[in-house]
Order: structure tokens, then sequence, then C-alpha cells
């Protein structure tokens, strides 16, 4: 008999463990958490406001695809407080249109994970891995269990220690943002905290869905108030720990942490963050290190930027090749979003926030 293979790596961290499953196109997306502690106030309404956030906002920079998105908590919760057990959270998928996908079924869509998934899982008529409708586990719907998870994780933290994870739109295509107004973040459906660039970036996304395209963005990452020490010397730096997990979220191309690329072109007079006693506590005069040193966090602002690619289902004709491997060309249809930042905001502060609660209970 033919060993089918499977699908891996759908749990990280050791002492906070979140577990994720669904598919795109399946019928419910969930995610089961352990290692939460017991007596922690959280709602059904406090995950789902997080849930919401991830929602596409403006059809003219998201895609059409509307969820529902009702949080059901299954286990591990009761009248707002965890007992100790699993957490078991799910949201159905309700507004599935597979028949989109019928024009890319034989075909593999560039820039997708459709032709990676071929090389890995073969032939699609023997595993149905490889023949996921919608990018099954590569798609970006699958991000909705990590929200719902770093929901929960965010409580701990903000209990714990009182820190605050937030993100912003800092680029999108060339158009930069060069003022901050954390009030202004969420009053935007592209969620930059500068407000006089926000009328250039939102031109850039009408013109790239116009013509069938889409386009790429920056976004940052502040985590305020983190708990101190977390991380270990080696293999399981706080920063590595949150490269893996930010890169692990499909769009992310790169990474970076404080002053990041541009420390390639600093003295280390310049790039040090010097230090003194203030108040009795060491008071850092500059932040190039994003609040991480050796791995380990310093108390100060952890600051990150994320690379974020176009989306890849363009209308736009693109060449490819079948599964037959055969050339052909195709038009990526169905509903999409034109430019991925303001979504992805809300993933990358669930993924900061699970690693910073793993992170902490080692330290409990």
């Amino acid at each position: 008999m033919e060993k089918t293979k499977e699908i891996s790596g759908n749990t990280y961290g050791k002492f906070f463990v979140v577990t994720t499953w669904g598919t795109s196109h399946g019928p419910e997306m969930g995610t089961s958490i352990e290692g939460c502690p017991k007596g922690l106030k959280i709602s059904q309404n406090d995950i789902q406001i997080e849930v919401d956030r991830r929602k596409p906002k403006d059809p003219k920079i998201s895609t059409t695809r509307v969820e529902k998105d009702q949080v059901e908590i299954k286990s591990g919760i009761e009248n707002d407080i965890t007992t100790g057990e699993t957490i078991t959270l799910t949201v159905k998928n309700e507004n599935t249109r597979p028949q989109d996908y019928k024009n890319v079924t034989n075909a593999f869509r560039p820039g997708h994970a459709d032709v990676a998934y071929f090389i890995k899982y073969g032939n699609s008529e023997k595993n149905t891995i490889a023949n996921e409708t919608g990018g099954g586990r590569a798609s970006g719907r699958e991000t909705v269990s990590r929200v719902m998870a770093g929901a929960v994780a965010k409580a701990i933290l903000k209990k714990e220690n009182n820190t605050e994870i937030f993100g912003h739109t800092i680029q999108i295509g060339t158009v930069k943002a060069n003022n901050f107004d954390k009030n202004f973040i969420e009053e935007n459906s592209l969620r930059t905290a500068d407000k006089s660039a926000f009328p250039a970036m939102m031109e850039i996304v009408e013109n790239a869905r116009k013509n069938g395209n889409s386009v790429g963005a920056i976004i940052g990452i502040t985590i305020k108030n983190p708990p101190k020490g977390l991380g270990e010397p080696v293999f399981d730096k706080l920063d590595a720990e949150l490269s893996k997990t930010l890169m692990s979220i499909g769009a992310v191309k790169g990474i970076e942490f404080g002053s990041g690329f541009s420390a390639a072109t600093l003295l280390g007079s310049q790039n040090n963050d010097q230090m003194e006693i203030k108040d009795e506590n060491i008071h850092f005069l500059s932040n190039n290190a994003g609040g991480i040193l050796g791995g380990i966090s310093t108390g100060e602002d952890i600051v990150i930027r994320l690379a974020i690619k176009p989306v890849p289902s363009i209308a736009t004709p693109q060449k490819t090749i079948t599964k037959d491997l055969e050339n052909t060309e195709i038009q990526v249809l169905g509903r999409h979003d034109c430019c991925l930042a303001p979504r992805i905001i809300p993933v990358a502060e669930a993924m900061c926030a699970i690693v910073l609660t793993d992170m902490l209970l080692r330290n409990l």
C-alpha cells in the first residue's frame, strides 16, 4: 500500500502550545491551546474583537469574501474564566466558492504554494493535499486560527505584565509613512499611522486593483512594556522565535528588529545602545537593538518590521505550467485581497503574543 504524506508543523510552543487546523474551503477553522493558566478572565467577546479586526473592511483593498467568523468556545473556558483544560476555539467556513478555482485546478498559480506542495506531496490524483481548493493550509484563511489563539495570549500578557502589542502600515509600494498618530491606525482601512500618507497609499492600492494587480507593503509591530528576561541564550533566542513564527505567515518575506538592515551602514558607536542608571533602573539612551540583546528581552519596546509580498492571486495573465508539466497561461479569478498589510497586522500581533506568552510561562 502506498503511504500518503501528511502535512506536519501545525503546532507551536513548549509551555503555551498552540495547534491549528482547517482549510480555506473546509467546514471550519480551529485552534487548540494547551498550557493556558487556570483562572484567566477572558470572554467570547474578547476573542471576537481580535477576530473581527482580521476581517476584510474595504473591498477596494480586501477580498469580497465575507465570513461571519463567529467564535465558538468548545472547551477550556467556562463563565468567561479559563479552567486550565485545553482551550478549543472554532469558526465556521460558510461563504465558500470552490467554483472560482476551476480554471486553476490543473495549473500552478504563480507565487502560490501550489507547485511547492506538488513537489513535496506528489501527484494530486494520489494525494489531495497537493490539490486543496483555494490553497488549503497554505491559504491566508488559516490565519484566523492564529488570531483566536493570539487573543488568549494577549490576555495573559496584559494580566501578567500590562504588555501592549500593536501594528501599523509603514509603507505601501513606494509610499512611506513619515508621521505617527497611534489613534489613526484603527480609523483607516490601511491601518497606517500617518494621516497625510494615507491618500497616496490608497491611490497605489486602487490603481493596482483596477489593473488586475496587487501591491506589497511594510508593516511595523511594536511591543510595549514586554516582560524582561524572555528568551534563551542560544537556539531559543526571543528574536529567533519571533522570526520563526512571523515568517510562518504566508506573505511575510523579510523581517528586521530595531535598526535592522540599516545597522550595516552604521559604526558601532552609532548603533550601540548606551546606558545609564535612572531612578535606580537601567535606562537605554537609544533602542537600535529593538528591545532584544543576546536573544533576551531588555524591557525596552520590541520593534519589528515585516516585508509583505504582493498578493499572488491576480487577474493579470501569467505564464505557468500544468500538473502534466506542460506550458500554459492563467488568470486567477475569485475574491482576493489587493494589499495584505492591514489584515496581516492582527495576525502578526497574534504571533508575537503567542511567542511572548510561551517564553513568559517558561520563566514563571
